[in-house]
């Protein structure tokens, strides 16, 4: 079942058009992926799908009801950021109950599922510390449990995980993809990462110069690249990637040997 539209979907700053009559769906606990590189309009989509920005022309409808002008509040959506945007004066458990809180007026319920949430992101432990006692992986685990104990049908991600080191990255990436198990909750995620993107998601959506250049599962944009800017931005890279890691391994291997 569609979950959410996106209709001929254009947004022109300053005469030049940053979205391109754009047009796709979301399908009911799909995790899409929206990959491109920097510039190419995918944050500006991101901000007109949650409502920070409004498009020039086009249309959005969830659950089959058109929300493109809806305020943000009304959309039932959620967002995590890069950046985190904890409350520094707060502890990790009064930052997952902050809005709850006031969605729920019941302090004790909003305590009990704000902990099941930092249960299911593993920060029970650290409940009681204040950010600046949190790694970066840390941090965007309790930005992601704030944001889903909200229960959001939609929760979009802003590029979450650029700011972290590799191995939090890949232990990020398996703990989001399980939680999105769990809760079949439907998920648009925007990176420039083609391994992340690739990892993560149900589909894969190419974005070049404000216009989609392919959406499709992550092995049909890898075998059947619809043009030479998928070919070259997605498939190249990940194969030269690959290459470089045999290469690595192999090296590693011959000194071990000797």
């Amino acid at each position: 079942m569609v979950k959410l539209r996106i209709k001929n979907l254009t947004k022109i700053y300053n005469n030049k058009k940053v979205l391109d009559n754009i047009t796709f769906s979301v399908e009911d606990g799909e995790f899409l992926s929206i990959l491109g590189a920097s510039g190419c309009g995918k944050t500006t989509l991101l901000k007109i799908i949650i409502g920070i920005e409004k498009p020039t022309s086009g249309k959005i409808t969830k659950d089959r009801k058109n929300i493109t002008n809806f305020d943000p509040s009304k959309r039932g959506m959620g967002i995590v950021f890069q950046d985190y945007a904890l409350f520094p004066n707060m502890t990790v458990l009064e930052n997952v109950m902050y809005a709850l809180k006031l969605k729920l007026k019941d302090k004790n319920k909003a305590k009990d599922e704000s902990l099941k949430m930092l249960e299911m992101v593993k920060m029970t432990e650290h409940s009681k510390k204040y950010p600046h006692e949190l790694s970066g992986g840390q941090k965007q685990r309790v930005a992601i449990a704030r944001t889903l104990a909200l229960k959001p049908d939609i929760v979009l991600f802003d590029e979450p995980m650029s700011a972290l080191d590799a191995d939090n990255r890949l232990v990020l990436r398996k703990e989001l993809k399980s939680i999105q198990n769990q809760l079949k909750t439907t998920m648009i995620y925007i990176t420039h990462d083609q391994e992340e993107a690739f990892s993560l998601s149900d589909r894969v959506m190419v974005l070049n110069d404000g216009k989609i250049q392919q959406i499709d599962t992550p092995q049909e944009v890898f075998n059947n690249p619809k043009n030479d800017y998928v070919k070259k931005f997605v498939t190249d890279h990940l194969i030269e990637k690959v290459k470089s890691i045999e290469k690595c391994t192999g090296e590693l291997n011959y000194h071990e040997k000797k």
